[in-house]
């Protein structure tokens, strides 16, 4: 069966007709198709391996098997694991018998691989160990996590990684220029500057079909250029992608000046102001994950103890982001910035670590007290490894009170790093403090351990 037989109907979208159809045609991933790596070498001897492809949406994990079965001379069989259940799976194997018997082998391409139910794999397993399957799993998510290990040990995982810009802008020339199936099919003499591409390939964020996508879309909008052909300007990129066709430079200013007034806005506590920093940096054309990574030091940073419970909401916005995908996953993290400006605030977190850096940094010859040194032979509990260690949970309060026990170094001069102020949690954290260290001053006074 040709696989691209009818990627030449201009009735089809762009990213559908310039699919690949050789590893020569390719773009990104020269880690595994380059010249000696491993699907280069697969093409090479036309023995493929059972694999698993990992890796996020448009990094071409489809076009690679239908181009590796095209190329081996394999059928490919393409099935997704959320659609297909056993009976699917078991008409793929009597399919795949019947080809046995011609001599022509079998490629099961199984899509959203990381959803397979125990009774597909019960299924499926028997046929990959005996190679009446070649086995080509796809996923967005960590197969380590998400695929049986059955099946991980029959196949090798490859992970490929989102097109860069410079890959993204290779592809969109290349269905500029393509007279069969591209968009200068029928004689059409479209020109898209430079500036223009660049502005397509970032907003693509990596992903192949989406930057075809909105090339497709924005050659909807050309004008003629007065010499029998048509342009695309940068103007009509705004009926195309909106904000993001003002798309700034990661390395120019703007890009951190939005940044930064995200960090100073949730720290001032305005949460709309937060929440407008943050919507234009991605409809900038901003990764939001730069955005969550901003937010989870500013957790600590700025709100620390005052609310305890902000850095794992913010952790959690990061893989719900991660989980549910763009679309969704920005409202995770809306959610965590909402929850970071209105959240109580205290930088007594960041200023103790600076102080406790600070202070080990002139203490050099800072030795750890015998008491609290492990001892795992007899040899380190003879030399008094752990002698005097007491077990907070055998204390009266869970605390072992006294200065006998404070675990802090002999010979070290004392020095207080965290000084909670008396924001939000952190006011309870000071008073439980002040209660141990009055608990120390009776033990101390008493002649306690």
């Amino acid at each position: 069966m040709d696989l691209f037989a009818d990627e030449s109907d201009h009735g089809a979208r762009l990213a559908w007709r310039m699919r690949p159809r050789t590893l020569a045609d390719y773009v990104g991933q020269k880690a595994l198709v380059g010249p000696g790596r491993p699907l280069a070498r697969m093409v090479e001897t036309g023995v493929v391996r059972s694999m698993i492809l990992w890796g996020p949406p448009g990094s071409g994990k489809t076009t690679l098997a239908e181009i590796l079965a095209a190329e081996s001379g394999a059928e490919l069989e393409h099935l997704s694991a959320v659609m297909a259940g056993v009976k699917e799976i078991r008409a793929a194997v009597e399919r795949a018998r019947a080809r046995q018997a011609h001599g022509q082998a079998t490629l099961l391409f199984l899509d959203e691989i990381h959803r397979l139910n125990k009774s597909q794999q019960d299924a499926l397993l028997p046929h990959v160990e005996s190679g009446l399957l070649t086995l080509i799993g796809a996923t967005t998510e960590n197969p380590s996590f998400e695929v049986n290990s059955a099946l991980l040990s029959r196949a090798r995982v490859h992970v490929l990684t989102s097109l860069g810009e410079a890959e993204l802008g290779e592809v969109l020339r290349r269905a500029l220029a393509d007279e069969a199936r591209g968009l200068a099919a029928g004689a059409r003499r479209l020109r898209v500057d430079d500036e223009v591409l660049a502005l397509l390939a970032r907003a693509a964020a990596g992903d192949a079909r989406r930057a075809l996508g909105l090339l497709e879309t924005a050659c909807d909008f050309a004008e003629p250029d007065g010499e029998g052909g048509e342009v695309v300007r940068r103007e009509a990129l705004v009926d195309v992608l909106g904000h993001q066709a003002s798309a700034f430079d990661k390395q120019g200013d703007h890009y951190y000046d939005l940044l930064s007034a995200i960090h100073k806005s949730v720290r001032s506590s305005p949460p709309d102001a937060a929440l407008l920093y943050i919507a234009r940096f991605v409809q900038g054309g901003g990764d939001p994950l730069d955005v969550v990574r901003r937010l989870a030091a500013i957790a600590s940073e700025d709100v620390g103890n005052a609310d305890p419970r902000a850095l794992p909401l913010v952790m959690a916005a990061w893989d719900a982001y991660l989980r549910l995908g763009d679309h969704e996953g920005q409202r995770a993290i809306a959610h965590a910035a909402i929850h970071l400006a209105v959240a109580p605030k205290s930088n007594a977190i960041d200023q103790a670590w600076k102080r406790a850096q600070a202070f080990v940094a002139s203490q050099p010859r800072l030795e750890v007290p015998g008491y609290l040194r492990n001892a795992p032979t007899k040899l380190m509990e003879s030399l008094g490894h752990g002698h005097g260690y007491r077990y907070a949970h055998h204390e009266p309060h869970a605390y072992p009170a006294g200065s006998s026990h404070d675990c802090w170094p002999e010979e070290t001069p004392r020095e207080r790093f965290y000084r909670p102020t008396e924001q939000g949690q952190e006011k309870r954290y000071g008073q439980l403090m002040a209660w141990r260290e009055q608990l120390d001053s009776e033990a101390d006074e008493g002649g306690g351990a």
